[in-house]
């Protein structure tokens, strides 16, 4: 027998630590943005995934109006930078509530560098940096939905494998679960998927 979650009679500050231990792991992305005085910010979102191929268009939650969100509607750019297990640390330190104003490059020492195609800076030692403008938020309850088109995927050569795609094992992503648990690289499987059946 399983015991049933009713959404109807638990708090949504009861129902989020449920949600976020059920549907994992989640990806994180670490979306660096500028304000509209030029001040730089760098956060982690792990409700992130891709909206549409083609156009190719990213997304991102935000619980809550936080400074990306602000600094995205006010500018229109932004860069999700991936979060890997080598960056673990700087990701999470990240996190903490900032000051408006205050810039978590800055503050926590993270080196960053210019965009192709954005203002918005990427983070130096990120293996890919998406970089991508506003296509729209929806509002949903308490949070916020930002999509962006994609206008360029930056990758570090060192992370492409022979294919000309970023290699998996290389990259070593890091991805959120439950409670302050964090996912590391889980070990790989390949195996085809099924042609249309006849």
């Amino acid at each position: 027998m399983r015991t049933v979650f009713d959404a109807a009679e638990l708090p949504s500050r009861a129902f989020y630590p449920l949600l976020t231990a059920s549907v994992v792991p989640r990806p994180i992305a670490w979306v660096s943005t500028v304000s509209a005085d030029g001040v730089a910010n760098l956060a982690p979102y792990s409700f992130f995934s891709v909206s549409s191929a083609n156009p190719p268009v990213v997304q991102f939650t935000s619980v809550g109006r936080k400074d990306s969100l602000r600094n995205i509607e006010a500018t229109g750019e932004f860069v999700i930078n991936l979060a890997t297990e080598p960056l673990l640390e700087q990701v999470n330190a990240s996190s903490a509530g900032y000051d408006h104003g205050v810039s978590e490059l800055d503050e926590l020492g993270i080196a960053s560098e210019p965009s192709e195609r954005v203002k918005a800076p990427r983070v130096a030692a990120s293996p890919i940096a998406i970089e991508a403008t506003l296509h729209r938020v929806v509002e949903v309850g308490n949070s916020f939905v930002v999509m962006g088109d994609v206008v360029a995927v930056a990758v570090r050569p060192e992370f492409l494998a022979a294919d000309g795609l970023p290699s998996f094992e290389a990259i070593a992503p890091l991805s959120r679960l439950g409670r302050t648990e964090w996912g590391l690289p889980p070990a790989v499987t390949s195996i085809e998927r099924p042609g249309t059946p006849s």
